[in-house]
């Protein structure tokens, strides 16, 4: 079975990489310390804060896994990929809902640096496969639980 490629912006490659060197270099060591700590309290079969340690270190060394296998399989999508007539990963696009006329304005990333509060939206969400591939003044219906939303895009950027 192949692993799934993993599409990232040079700005999420980095933000990738210091998060596996500062689990890696701090935090490991940190969760270590607290073990050593615990083991000290003695009988570790009824210490909370042994077992506590222990999940934490399980947790870590998990996500440093998951990150070395998603910096193994990344592409890295350059600014100069991104076109700036159609919408693609990398794109900063300017939609406008054409029921309440309302904009909003997207960063499509790979799923991987997905962060809807800071509206960078993966190319496999609802709107970013909706708009992928369009060009600017083109109108999409975009699926959601709440029914179609309408929108046209109004700009696209990188």
């Amino acid at each position: 079975m192949s692993e799934k490629e993993v599409i990232l912006t040079q700005e999420g490659l980095k933000r990738l990489e210091e998060e596996l060197e500062n689990l890696k270099s701090v935090k490991r060591r940190e969760v270590a310390e607290r073990i050593k700590v615990a083991i000290g309290y003695g009988d570790i079969s009824e210490n909370s804060e042994y077992e506590d340690a222990k999940n934490e270190q399980a947790f870590i060394e998990g996500r440093i896994i998951t990150l070395e296998k998603m910096l193994r399989n990344a592409r890295i999508i350059n600014n100069d990929e991104v076109d700036t007539n159609t919408v693609s990963i990398g794109s900063i696009v300017t939609l406008k809902d054409l029921e309440f006329g309302d904009t909003v304005e997207y960063n499509i990333v790979g799923t991987a640096e997905s962060d809807p509060l800071h509206n960078k939206i993966s190319n496999e969400s609802p709107v970013g496969k909706a708009i992928l591939g369009k060009q600017k003044g083109s109108t999409v219906d975009v699926n959601v639980p709440a029914g179609i939303i309408q929108y046209q895009i109004i700009d696209i950027k990188k």
